[in-house]
């Protein structure tokens, strides 16, 4: 009986075990191929379930920005009621100051949290600079007022605060001006 031998380019092998060879090969081809294939499901499943979680404890950020108005709106009455102008309006302040009270633990329950700004540092990913004042009490760069309060949901910014940030101070020069 003949034995065929074929030639590989590594040496001469008889067909049986180059058969044997070339289906090892395949087997682990085939295997590395099926590897990432599921590992390919698993990233599918892993991104498909982030997006879901992150639909469920973003979904309200659209809502939450437009009530946000509404609590805007009651500090401005809030502040603009005087506390001692009577009887009459002192029990209508209150009620303004206990409705945003209840509005305030709302958005919190919901993860929406306020941005303390004022006297901290600027931070252009949680601040809006509106204008620039001279303010030799605070160090340049801190925010010196806050115009309109920030907001986040959750770790997200859903509102930037709108802020007033201290200048940098001119060098005095020491030569008088001319005229």
């Amino acid at each position: 009986m003949a034995t065929n031998i074929i030639d590989d380019g590594l040496g001469e092998l008889p067909a049986g075990e180059r058969d044997e060879n070339n289906q090892a090969q395949e087997t682990s081809a085939e295997r590395d191929r099926l590897l990432r294939a599921l590992a390919d499901a698993e990233n599918t499943r892993r991104i498909a379930e982030r997006r879901v979680q992150d639909a469920r404890q973003y979904a309200i950020a659209d809502f939450a920005r437009e009530l946000l108005q509404v609590a805007d709106n009651l500090r401005r009455a809030i502040e603009a009621a005087a506390p001692d102008t009577g009887a009459r309006d002192d029990s209508l302040r209150a009620g303004v100051v206990a409705t945003d009270r209840v509005l305030t633990q709302i958005l919190k329950r919901f993860g929406v949290d306020v941005i303390d700004a004022l006297n901290q540092p600027f931070d252009p990913m949680k601040h809006e600079a509106v204008m620039e004042a001279d303010r030799p009490d605070q160090p340049p760069g801190n925010v010196v007022d806050v115009l309109e309060t920030g907001y986040t949901l959750h770790d997200r910014l859903l509102r930037p605060a709108r802020v007033v940030v201290a200048k940098t101070p001119k060098p005095q020069s020491s030569s008088p001006p001319q005229q």
